[in-house]
């Protein structure tokens, strides 16, 4: 089919119309992401990594009913004699922020927290003291600047710190999908995907 000149520039310039407000949509949608060869401050990147694993952590904590909250892979499925239950992962993991991420914690103070999360049973208690580590945790990686990222404190930099932190994450958050799929839950980070 022949389309006369004038026709056919009329009907691209109205399909760049009707076009143009998805294109604009897409645009503000994608996030913004620095240019290359931007100098990121150490706690703006460490901020960013501690935001993504907090989702998938958080997530996949609130997707196992309660009823399971206390489940541990049986012996009988493999090497899993004497591991932490579903609920004794995300508490440890609470635990282990304020480790990671406490800063001026005393000793002291670090263990009265810890000793109050153990004692936690209901899963909403237990989701609830997660976020808030993870609050601790920001708050702990919000004071890294470049002049204090590698120097040495009582217990390592506050970069290593904060990559030990966040690589102890990815960790658990394994373990937990383990623990979701042998539940026949579909970890919430992979659902988009499927």
């Amino acid at each position: 089919m022949n389309i006369p000149t004038h026709f056919a520039g009329r009907i691209l310039l109205c399909c760049a119309v009707a076009a143009a407000p998805a294109f604009a949509f897409a645009q503000a949608a994608a996030p913004s992401k620095p240019a290359v060869g931007t100098q990121m401050t150490p706690s703006a990147t460490y901020d960013k990594l501690l935001s993504g694993m907090e989702k998938e952590f958080v997530d996949a904590a609130e997707a196992m009913p309660e009823d399971k909250f206390n489940f541990a892979p049986p012996a009988s499925a493999g090497d899993f004699k004497g591991v932490r239950s579903f609920g004794g992962q995300v508490k440890h993991v609470a635990e282990a922020n304020y480790y990671f991420f406490g800063g001026g914690m005393s000793e002291a103070d670090m263990k009265a927290k810890s000793d109050a999360i153990e004692k936690l049973t209901a899963k909403a208690d237990i989701i609830q003291a997660l976020k808030d580590s993870f609050t601790q945790a920001h708050t702990f990686i919000g004071g890294i600047t470049p002049e204090n990222a590698f120097v040495m404190t009582a217990s390592g930099t506050r970069g290593g710190m904060s990559a030990f932190g966040i690589a102890h994450l990815m960790d658990h958050y394994g373990q937990m999908v383990v623990y979701l799929r042998m539940n026949g839950i579909v970890p919430p980070a992979s659902r988009g995907s499927m």
